[in-house]
This record gives C-alpha cells, sequence and structure tokens, in this order.
C-alpha cells in the first residue's frame, strides 16, 4: 500500500537520476536487495511494479479502483465488475475516491454529492470528462434542438380532450371531466400533491 500512494514527481526523479548516475543505482540495488533479503529478481519485480503502476496511474489510464490512490478524480466508472462503464459519463464531470480502497468496497462521492460503495474490482478512468460547458451552451433556434434529435414538447393544456387529462376547455384550464384540477401524467395519474408514483416495492 505505501508503494502505491509514493507520487509521480518523486519516482520520475528517481528514475532520471539512476539513469544519469550509475553509482547511484548500485547502491540503491544494493540497499534494497540487503532489505529484501539479497534476492535481486526480487528486487527488479519490485521496481519495475512501482514504475508499472505509477506509469499507470496517469490521467485517461483504466484500472481497478483498487489501484487508485485517494483524492483521485475518475470517471466512466463500473457498478459491477466487467459490466462496463455505467457512472459519471456526462460532459465536464467528474467522481473523487474518498477513501483508501483498503476492504472490498471503496468510497466515491459522485458529481451529485452522494457517496457511494463500489467493489474495489471495479474499473474506472483517471481523469475528469471533457466538454465541461456543455451544460451552459444555450441552442439559439428551435432547429438546432431538432438537429440534436429533441423533439417539441406540448403542453397538455393546448391539446384537446382525447389527446390529454387537462386538454379541452375554455381558455388555459385543465379541469375538463372528472379529473378536476389536480395535475396529471398523459395517462392520468396524478403528479403533484406528494402523490406516491413509485412501485410499491420501493417505498416498503
Amino acid at each position: 500500500m505505501a508503494l502505491r500512494r509514493a507520487s509521480s514527481c518523486f519516482f520520475n526523479k528517481l528514475k532520471l537520476n539512476l539513469n544519469l548516475n550509475p553509482n547511484l543505482n548500485n547502491v540503491a540495488h544494493r540497499n534494497l536487495s540487503a532489505d529484501v533479503g539479497g534476492t535481486p529478481p526480487l528486487h527488479d519485480s519490485m521496481m519495475n511494479q512501482i514504475f508499472h503502476l505509477d506509469i499507470n496511474s496517469q490521467i485517461g489510464s483504466c484500472m481497478p479502483l483498487a489501484a487508485m490512490r485517494i483524492g483521485t478524480m475518475i470517471h466512466n466508472i463500473e457498478m459491477n465488475p466487467g459490466q462496463g462503464g455505467k457512472l459519471v459519463r456526462a460532459p465536464g464531470t467528474c467522481a473523487k475516491i474518498l477513501k483508501e480502497p483498503s476492504s472490498k468496497y471503496c468510497l466515491v462521492r459522485l458529481p451529485s454529492g452522494a457517496e457511494k460503495l463500489i467493489s474495489t474490482r471495479c474499473r474506472a478512468t483517471i481523469g475528469m470528462n471533457s466538454n465541461p460547458g456543455h451544460a451552459a451552451r444555450k441552442l439559439r433556434k428551435a432547429g438546432q434542438s431538432r438537429w440534436l434529435g429533441i423533439r417539441p414538447k406540448v403542453r397538455g393544456v393546448a391539446m384537446n380532450p382525447v389527446d390529454h387529462p387537462h386538454g379541452g376547455g375554455e381558455g388555459k384550464s385543465k379541469s375538463s371531466g372528472s379529473h378536476g384540477k389536480c395535475s396529471r401524467t398523459p395517462w392520468g395519474k396524478p403528479c403533484k400533491s406528494g402523490y406516491k408514483t413509485g412501485p410499491l416495492k420501493r417505498r416498503k
């Protein structure tokens, strides 16, 4: 775990110094070999693992949550291992790892502010999604929304009674028929005043 927490800057400088100064490389090899029991193959494997983890922790790398550090910004997160990215895929969004993945689950804060426990075997991409100004873009005319595949939204009070419960009547009134003044969906179900519209399984 201590090896994973090492910063990229430290290992980049270490790698540069080892390449420039062969004597320093030999000293580091002898010290680390003495610490791990004097076995050069183990030393080489440990150093390769350190540099491998450090290189993979760059922006755009996809890896399991277990190999990431606390405070890492991630996106395109899996909900189940091998399922593919499901969370944090909108433009300009990112999530943050709040707790070091020491157990089977990792605590992640989503863009909505909610905190969710996700399996450490799930993979995610390091960094933030591009195009952060997507939500602030304004559509200048109706044709732009049609180019994006967005169809017009017609008000219920502008329809006929056969098309919507709010339709018909004189003026802007939605009190036609036996529905009264309560706002309803196009299928006649109340949608305001605290009416429970979710399935019964979720209420329990």
